[in-house]
């Protein structure tokens, strides 16, 4: 149906009758409640887990203005839990131990395992009694490295389970990286693999993360050891071309070497140091603001930022977000397709599925490995029934076209998710009606790693959405949109996008710089938690996420996100993805420069030029016409998938001096930039 200009889409009939939440009256009554009293409203979802000691102190206690003092977030005060229990022995004890965790998927299709909570508790334990075997006790921190793999899940969980804090790097990230992420945490234990196939690329985790330990002995880090999983003997390698490359075929068992490099005072294989290890291992019982885990993110500074979530919260709320957000029932079967070095595989890959009891897909892969139907066939050959991507996947399949997708029977979906960036309203439509057979509930989800889980999203049974807009805020969390001066924008409007008030899977700190929490998130603006976003509130009440506050343009007086003009460009079918950012101009101030990546088949002409910039004229007005025009045959794109635009802003100057690109998933991207930039003066 349709609203003023904007289509309005009604929750799938299959999906509301059997919701959890399943009418926006019903959504009203519970946020309205989680507001007005929410020790009553996360107190009753508290119940459903286990806690070895109740709430002795407040329920909820904070101070989000930093005028008033210290900055501090405290939930439950004096529970004691552990979310490794709650995962695991929970269920098993409640005589689910047989129930499928994960249907593990990997880089080829020949690989493919099945391990449930039971297999998954015991193998935990023997993990959590090696750690302990080396002097790993509460509050150390441990650094994972590896790839995709069932022994991740494990790591973290044994982590969690002894009370000791993990911090996952992304198995791709450099040595430096790592060694960076190590020095910071102080990590007494890395564990990692020998190595994996993403794709037909060979990533070597063993060497990067044996270059990341000499760096950390150069600073005086004392590393106890580096367990290392034997994963390339049990995989499927691509097989190499007459030039000695890959070329995406599957074949045989890997040649990969087994002897890679050793340090026999430091290394240990896992599958014999598990080997003769009891499968029982206590819990330790943590306080539910003890920390359970930090996640390093981008920092403005150049130097990353350690985000620290603590236990009993973050535990609530991973679990509420994945059973309301994606609405999960018993009996489906649920794919992310995020790597767990990233907040979204901690939280929608490990922790809110097996707090639910969930059975999940585990993916090593890419997209387009052997064949860009990969996602397609796991959905078919596994019946999922909730899939959660990234719109920069959705847009990268898009280019392909619908034959890829309409080839599998994909009919178990039922409720797609997007994560990441806002949607553009057409990668949405293309999703919802050729992946979903216009048959589905899109979860357009907003969050970030310091929030810990959704903070705006239309829940599947109840929202009726709108493409591109991230509906209405979560149970427990209270937007506000504010202006330069730090004034509400009430009804109708733009603006900052804070909020009041914390939920319970809110960060904590910044690990070891509190003052960098503060700073970063709550100087701005006294009173309120500051996400660098800005948002729109249209007149219907629904929040549309422009994008990063730096990301936004002010054009001849007119400020502009770049998410409006990038959603224009890509309207047109030529156009695969685009990205925009503003250069400084004589006359305007700032003018917008804008990178387009191509549709298979077509090629960027003057024509092509003309229809893009009367595309934006026609979509947004005469203002916001663009002044640069450039092919991008690729994005520079972090290994999450976020474009990094401050490369886009240096190359639409011609300036090469960009800092640090070590985050960059391809750095030769950039001198491909360099070579398509258009010549002064021309658009």
């Amino acid at each position: 149906m349709s609203h003023g200009n904007e289509q309005i889409f009604n929750p799938a009939e299959r999906v509301a009758k059997i919701s959890h939440c399943s009418s926006m009256e019903q959504y009203k009554q519970m946020y309205d409640k989680s507001l007005k009293d929410p020790e009553a409203f996360w107190g009753d979802i508290a119940k459903n887990f286990h806690f070895e000691q109740n709430v002795t102190g407040k329920f909820m206690d904070y101070n989000f203005d930093i005028s008033k003092g210290k900055i501090f977030i405290r939930w439950m005060e004096g529970a004691k839990t552990n979310i490794c229990y709650n995962c695991l022995d929970r269920h098993v004890l409640a005589g689910k131990g047989d129930q499928v965790a994960f249907y593990w998927e990997g880089n080829d299709p020949a690989d493919a395992e099945v391990v449930t909570y039971g297999e998954l508790l015991k193998e935990v334990c023997r993990v959590a009694n090696v750690l302990k075997a080396k002097g790993v006790a509460k509050g150390d921190r441990v650094a994972i490295y590896m790839p995709m793999i069932k022994e991740l899940v494990v790591a973290m969980l044994a982590v969690a389970r002894i009370g000791a804090v993990h911090s996952i790097v992304f198995g791709g990230y450099s040595a430096d990286s790592l060694a960076d992420r190590m020095l910071d945490a102080q990590a007494s234990v890395l564990i990692t693999a020998d190595a994996v196939w993403r794709g037909a690329k060979l990533i070597a985790l063993k060497e990067i993360a044996d270059d990341a330990l000499k760096v950390c002995q150069a600073k005086n880090v004392k590393v106890k050891m580096s367990l290392v999983v034997q994963h390339m003997k049990n995989v499927t390698a691509p097989q190499a071309s007459s030039n000695g490359t890959a070329n995406g075929n599957p074949s045989k068992k890997t040649h990969f070497d087994d002897k890679v490099g050793w340090n026999s005072g430091l290394d240990v294989w896992w599958h014999e140091a598990v080997k003769d290890v009891s499968s029982d291992c206590p819990p330790e019982w943590m306080d539910t603001e003890d920390p359970l885990f930090m996640l390093y993110t981008s920092g403005s500074t150049g130097k990353p930022k350690g985000v620290l979530h603590t236990v009993g919260g973050y535990m609530l709320y991973a679990a509420t977000t994945f059973k309301y957000t994606f609405d999960y029932h018993p009996d489906d079967v649920y794919f992310c397709t995020a790597d767990i070095g990233w907040i979204t595989g901690h939280t929608y890959v490990t922790y809110g599925p097996m707090l639910n009891n969930a059975t999940s897909v585990l993916f090593e892969g890419v997209p387009t490995y052997p064949h860009i139907g990969r996602f397609w066939e796991i959905i078919k050959k596994y019946k999922v029934s909730k899939f959660y991507t990234a719109p920069t996947a959705i847009r990268a399949l898009m280019k392909f076209g619908d034959e890829p997708v309409k080839k599998y029977d994909i009919s178990s979906l039922s409720v797609l998710g997007s994560v990441g960036e806002p949607i553009n309203p057409e990668a949405w439509m293309w999703y919802y009606q050729i992946v979903g057979d216009s048959n589905v509930s899109i979860a357009d989800t907003f969050w970030q790693t310091e929030t810990g889980g959704h903070v705006i999203t239309p829940l599947p049974g109840a929202t009726p959405t709108k493409p591109g807009s991230a509906c209405f805020p979560f149970f427990g969390v209270e937007v506000a949109l504010l202006d330069d001066e730090g004034k509400e924008v009430k009804g109708e409007g733009e603006g900052y996008l804070v909020f009041r008030r914390p939920w319970p899977g809110i960060m904590r700190t910044v690990y070891g710089n509190h003052e960098r929490f503060e700073t970063t998130y709550f100087k701005k603006f006294p009173g309120f938690y500051c996400t660098g976003d800005g948002a729109r509130r249209d007149k219907d009440g629904y929040i549309w996420v422009t994008g990063r506050i730096d990301d936004m343009l002010n054009v001849s007086g007119h400020l502009l996100s770049t998410a409006q003009v990038e959603s224009a460009l890509v309207e047109h079918p030529a156009v695969a993805e685009s990205a925009v950012v503003a250069r400084p101009h004589a006359v305007k101030g700032e003018c917008l420069y804008c990178y387009v990546t191509l549709a298979e088949g077509n090629d960027f002409t003057e024509k092509l030029i003309v229809e893009l910039r009367n595309k934006v004229r026609t979509k947004i007005g005469a203002f916001a016409t663009p002044d640069y025009m450039q092919l991008a045959p690729g994005l520079p794109k972090t290994r999450s998938g976020k474009i990094m635009r401050r490369v886009l802003r240096k190359v639409a100057v011609g300036d090469r001096d960009f800092g640090d690109i070590s985050t960059l998933a391809d750095p030769s991207i950039v001198e491909v930039l360099f070579q398509h930039r258009p010549k002064e003066g021309k658009v």
